[in-house]
């Protein structure tokens, strides 16, 4: 029998992180929880703790943390901030990361889980997006396994196995189009946050559901193919699938294709990504052909759709221009979500951002850091002149 994994996730509150717990229920001899981190939803983490019995949590504040010593009378460990963060992913009582922290947020924690030599199960794709070149070549220097919590990915992933990648002539990204596949254009500006929250097919939380609503998510995920996989944009295609049975697909140069089907359920590809090469038995619903009434097909829309262009334009600049694509992105969306734009105006901060650049090669994590905080500071003053 198999020693038990032992699992550190970062952001366990959110739905990737419950999911993953979930996953982990099923196979109570296959994982012990050592650490979980949350942010907001406190009630939900001491829950987990309950029920998980992790040796330690990690809360954002020092406040927080302090009032949870308290109730939790000693019996689970409680750590703040990043420097948490760093401490937990770093120790000898951890066999695998997940990282499912939101956007630039997740970086650095997730670098240093790499750089300690810990397996990392990544749903943070901003963190590829920002510093891919870091990442991949700390995951080679450690002789990691980095591997993709996102179906798209899990999907490539898995078709990409067994096979030669010089017999690859491209991977194909499917994506759901989102809510506002069919809409005009013109109508962009009319758009709701409450219109944007609902997506057709995932549950997901605010920040990725906008992403998803603009074809930002598909952009970044097309980014982080290109540093999971090593193929450059040209070999990189999206197709709008809106029912989100294929997951993603392969293209081989001799006209075969391969393609990772299910329902859509992130579960899948979590315990995928925890249990990686295993396929154990597990309790998720199966996909029902005979239920499956049509699977259909379009290419996206690259002018309505002006984000996932965007995301392309910034991956053929190379260098740190990902990362200003990343952090514009980011001060956008939340802006939205604080009803300070419109929906429409979320590719054009992103634009601004990007056009104002030069990229720089080869970047430094410093670098990186200080782009970040430089594009954030940009986008507020181009919404504070606008105002």
């Amino acid at each position: 029998m198999k020693k038990p994994k032992n699992i550190a996730i970062l952001g366990s509150t959110g739905s990737i992180g419950r999911s993953t717990l979930e996953v982990v229920a099923h196979f109570p001899d296959r994982f012990r929880v050592t650490y979980l981190t949350g942010h907001r939803n406190i009630d939900l983490l001491l829950e987990q703790v309950r029920r998980f019995q992790p040796r330690g949590i990690v809360v954002l504040e020092e406040y927080t943390a302090s009032v949870l010593r308290t109730s939790l009378d000693g019996s689970t460990e409680v750590l703040a901030g990043e420097e948490g963060l760093w401490e937990i992913v770093g120790r000898e009582d951890v066999d695998l990361v997940v990282s499912s922290l939101v956007g630039f947020a997740g970086l650095r924690p997730t670098l240093r889980a790499i750089e300690a030599s810990k397996d990392v199960a990544l749903a943070n794709k901003e963190a590829l997006v920002v510093a891919g070149e870091i990442m991949m070549r700390a995951a080679r220097q450690q002789g990691i396994r980095l591997l993709p919590i996102d179906s798209e990915h899990s999907a490539i992933l898995q078709c990409l196995r067994g096979e030669d990648l010089n017999a690859v002539e491209r991977l194909i990204l499917t994506a759901s189009g989102g809510p506002f596949r069919t809409m005009a254009k013109a109508d962009f500006s009319t758009v709701t946050v409450r219109d944007a929250l609902k997506h057709p097919t995932w549950r997901m939380g605010n920040k990725i559901t906008i992403d998803s609503a603009t074809l930002m998510n598909k952009g970044l995920e097309v980014i982080e193919a290109h540093w999971l996989f090593g193929f450059p944009a040209e070999q990189i295609h999206v197709v709008i699938h809106p029912q989100s049975i294929i997951h993603s697909m392969v293209e081989f140069k001799d006209g075969s294709m391969k393609a990772q089907l299910g329902i859509p359920d992130m579960k899948i590809p979590i315990q995928y990504a925890l249990m990686y090469p295993e396929r154990p038995a597990a309790p998720y619903k199966r996909l029902d052909f005979s239920e499956l009434r049509e699977m259909t097909f379009d290419e996206p829309d690259y002018e309505k759709f002006r984000c996932l262009a965007l995301a392309f334009k910034a991956l053929a600049m190379g260098g740190t221009a990902t990362t200003v694509l990343n952090a514009a992105n980011e001060v956008a969306v939340q802006k939205f979500l604080n009803e300070e734009i419109p929906f429409s105006s979320i590719p054009l901060l992103i634009e601004e951002a990007l056009d104002a650049h030069t990229p720089i090669a080869h970047a430094s994590l410093d670098d990186l850091v200080r782009i970040d905080r430089e594009t954030r500071s940009f986008v507020h003053e181009l919404t504070a002149t606008a105002q």
